[in-house]
C-alpha cells in the first residue's frame, strides 16, 4: 500500500493505542497471535505498518511486563514508536496508554485504538475514519452491518429462543476514534462504576458520548484463532495486488 500524504486539518495531533498485552487464550494458550508470521513479519507489525500510512505523531504499544520479544521486533518509523506496560483487560491496557500519554498528548488530541492482531485494515477505511471524527468532532469507529441470520440460544441451553432482528444491528470493528481528554474521561468512569467494557465505544455509549459509524470492509478481520491466520494471508496478497 502506498503511504498517504493525508495532513490533519487542524492543530490537533494523531495518536494511535495498539492493546498487546493479552494472553490470547482462544488462539492458543501458548503461543500469542500478535507475534505470528504472516509474510516474514509478525501480525503486530503489520497491524503497526497500516496505522502508520497515517499522519500519527506516535504511537504506544501496550504490552505485557514480562514481553521480551516485542523489542526484538522491527517496526514501521520507529522514531514513532513508545510501549508502556498493559493491563490484563483490554481497557487497562489501553487506559495505562492513555496515561502514558498525558506527557505527550493534548486534550483535543485524537487517539486511535486499534487491535494488535487486525493487520488488514484498509487505506480507504483509516481515511474516512478520520475525516468522519474531524467532520463531526466526535468519536467514531469502523464496523461493518450484521449480514448473517443471528440466534438467541435459551439460557444455558444449546435451543434456539429466538431470531434476532439483523435490522440496525453493526459489527464493531478497530480502529476506534476519540479525542484524548473525551476517551480518558469515559474509560475513568466506566471503569468506575464495573462497566461491562468490551471496547472504547462501549465507554463512550456509557457516558452518553456521540459515537459515530463508518461503514468498514469484511477483510478487515480480527484473528483469532489458527485458521485466522491464512486467512489474514490471502487478503494481505490479495490487497497488494491491487
Amino acid at each position: 500500500m502506498k503511504m498517504t500524504t493525508l495532513h490533519l486539518n487542524s492543530s490537533s495531533k494523531l495518536w494511535a493505542i495498539i492493546p498487546a498485552a493479552g494472553s490470547g487464550q482462544r488462539f492458543s494458550s501458548k503461543h500469542l497471535k500478535q507475534y505470528q508470521e504472516i509474510a516474514g513479519q509478525s501480525v503486530l507489525q503489520h497491524s503497526v505498518a497500516r496505522l502508520n500510512q497515517l499522519p500519527l505523531a506516535g504511537y504506544v504499544i501496550a504490552c505485557a511486563q514480562q514481553d521480551d520479544y516485542l523489542q526484538t521486533l522491527q517496526f514501521a518509523q520507529p522514531t514513532r514508536m513508545h510501549r508502556c506496560v498493559g493491563g490484563q483487560e483490554r481497557v487497562q491496557s489501553v487506559y495505562n496508554a492513555l496515561m502514558y500519554l498525558a506527557d505527550y498528548a493534548a486534550d483535543d488530541d485524537w487517539v486511535l485504538v486499534h487491535d494488535a492482531a487486525r493487520p488488514c485494515v484498509h487505506l480507504d477505511n483509516l481515511l474516512e475514519l478520520l475525516a468522519t471524527a474531524q467532520q463531526t468532532q466526535h468519536s467514531a469507529i469502523l464496523a461493518t452491518p450484521v449480514r448473517d441470520t443471528l440466534k438467541k440460544a435459551q439460557h444455558q441451553a444449546d435451543q434456539i429462543e429466538h431470531t434476532v432482528s439483523r435490522e440496525q444491528l453493526w459489527q464493531a470493528q478497530t480502529p476506534q476514534i476519540a479525542q484524548y481528554a473525551v476517551l480518558c474521561r469515559a474509560l475513568q468512569r466506566a471503569m468506575a462504576d464495573d462497566c461491562l467494557l468490551t471496547d472504547e465505544a462501549s465507554a463512550l455509549e456509557y457516558c452518553q458520548q456521540p459515537v459515530h459509524l463508518v461503514q468498514g470492509r469484511a477483510d478487515n478481520i480480527k484473528i483469532t484463532y489458527p485458521e485466522d491466520l491464512l486467512l489474514a494471508e490471502m487478503i494481505l496478497i490479495q490487497q497488494q495486488s491491487v
